[in-house]
């Protein structure tokens, strides 16, 4: 990078717009006599710094989920046991959620602190607590130090836990009281000015128990910033550029023409690349792409992402259906949706009796382990069009592993929440009964 900086003099440079890996060099630049356009490397720093970044959200009274610093297999089994588990344990300083993991015991723990350290090299690893069953939020904001904007508010469709880059989300948000909405807008404005952010900053933020946590803090443009810049139709990137250059927020025109439209921004994956890759969804991205959809209706919406994800919604047959208990209220009117379109379904025993008991025809079948024939010899057997799993605790995760390898090789949807699921049951329906229209990114915004 230096030898390309000498070659091009430039009166400065730009390290917010190249994901993490610009931030872990910004120092060494600025050490080098490298004039750093926009957010500081001490702000940058400031936010990667857990230590530091943990004191200013205490000194600002923004929850955070409980978390601890370990640089050894010792500390960390000591943290992980005071903050209970499950943990999410993590290197610092990492591109794309590497090394992270989903923890429910202290001998997965010493397994993966050992594969965490490898990535981390001298940094520390990361403890935090993890808020399973909680919704998860993507902010952007744009910031010239003083004065705000709040680009767009994010809803992952997938469970908090899995990473960013690899959930499909909804603009506006679906789930968020207004409340909570003005909260996350308040922590937002709070960090981007403490921070004294000069351009783009992204915040993750997840809703447990009416209670709105930071999850992380990221000093630069996110992935969802074409996203945002498409359905609000304002290019975020020029402006931010400018602002880091010296232009002032209150010289930019960031009004914008209000639609009735929902966006869906949903990853591409790999898999059918990649067959004996692992392909349970995680803290670790595995995405490589991702596409939008966009209509008046949420249904129609995830369908066209859907569609332009490569993913093949089945309009008839077999849906497997395994939930966990705090679903399974919620599962009983998808079913019977499913049940009104003439799909036939399958499901664990505990949903199957759910289900059943609430007048929807269900038949019953083994989970792994527990006899044959099984939810995976199904699936092998093409038997199985679409999969409903949304597991809780290391077992089920396990399970939903097994499920998934073989549903990704046999080209089978796998649905892993609720909320993908309320989504999923429209778009089918939508589909069999042809409500799609069609625009254009012009069109819409004539």
């Amino acid at each position: 990078v230096m030898n390309i900086i000498e070659l091009e003099n430039p009166i400065g440079v730009l390290v917010q717009f190249g994901g993490q890996t610009p931030l872990n060099i910004a120092k060494k630049l600025e050490q080098s006599g490298v004039n750093i356009l926009g957010t500081s490397p001490r702000s940058i720093d400031l936010a990667e710094d857990r230590k530091k970044f943990g004191k200013l959200l205490d000194k600002l009274n923004i929850p955070v989920p409980k978390y601890g610093i370990a640089f050894s297999v010792e500390e960390a089994i000591k943290i992980a046991n005071k903050i209970y588990y499950p943990v999410l344990v993590r290197p610092s300083y990492v591109l794309g959620g590497r090394g992270m993991e989903i923890v429910y015991n202290e001998n997965d723990l010493k397994e993966f602190v050992a594969k965490a350290a490898l990535v981390s090299g001298d940094h520390p690893i990361l403890i935090d607590a993890f808020l399973e069953d909680a919704y998860e939020f993507d902010v952007d904001a744009i910031c010239d130090g003083k004065d705000i904007h709040v680009a767009g508010i994010m809803q992952h469709i997938e469970e908090a836990g899995i990473h960013s880059g690899d959930s499909s989300c909804v603009v506006p948000a679906y789930n968020l009281p207004i409340k909570l909405r003005q909260k996350i807008i308040s922590y937002t404005k709070k960090l981007a000015l403490s921070l004294k952010i000069e351009g783009l900053i992204n915040i993750q933020f997840a809703m447990k128990n009416n209670t709105i946590y930071v999850i992380e803090v990221n000093p630069r443009a996110s992935r969802t910033i074409p996203f945002i810049s498409k359905v609000k139709n304002i290019p975020y990137a020029k402006y931010a550029a400018q602002i880091t250059c010296g232009l002032k927020m209150k010289k930019i025109d960031l009004n914008y023409m209000k639609t009735n439209l929902i966006a869906v921004k949903k990853p591409v994956f790999p898999f059918n690349k990649f067959p004996k890759q692992n392909i349970f969804l995680s803290p670790e991205m595995r995405s490589t792409g991702e596409v939008i959809g966009f209509d008046s209706q949420l249904g129609s919406a995830y369908a066209k992402a859907a569609l332009g994800a490569g993913i093949k919604l089945p309009l008839h047959g077999k849906i497997f259906i395994s939930v966990n208990d705090t679903d399974k209220n919620e599962i009983i009117k998808i079913a019977r949706d499913f049940n009104e379109m003439n799909f036939k379904i399958v499901a664990t025993n505990g949903t199957s009796t759910l289900l059943n008991h609430n007048g929807i025809k269900c038949e019953n079948i083994f989970k792994v382990g527990e006899g044959r024939p099984h939810i995976v010899d199904e699936i092998k057997n093409n038997k199985i069009n679409l999969i409903i799993n949304t597991p809780l605790g290391a077992q089920s995760r396990y399970d939903e592993h097994i499920i998934g390898i073989a549903a990704i090789k046999h080209k089978i949807p796998v649905i892993t929440t609720i909320s993908a699921a309320q989504a999923g049951v429209r778009a089918i329906r939508t589909i069999k009964i042809g409500q799609f229209s069609h625009l254009s990114l012009q069109e819409i915004f004539k």
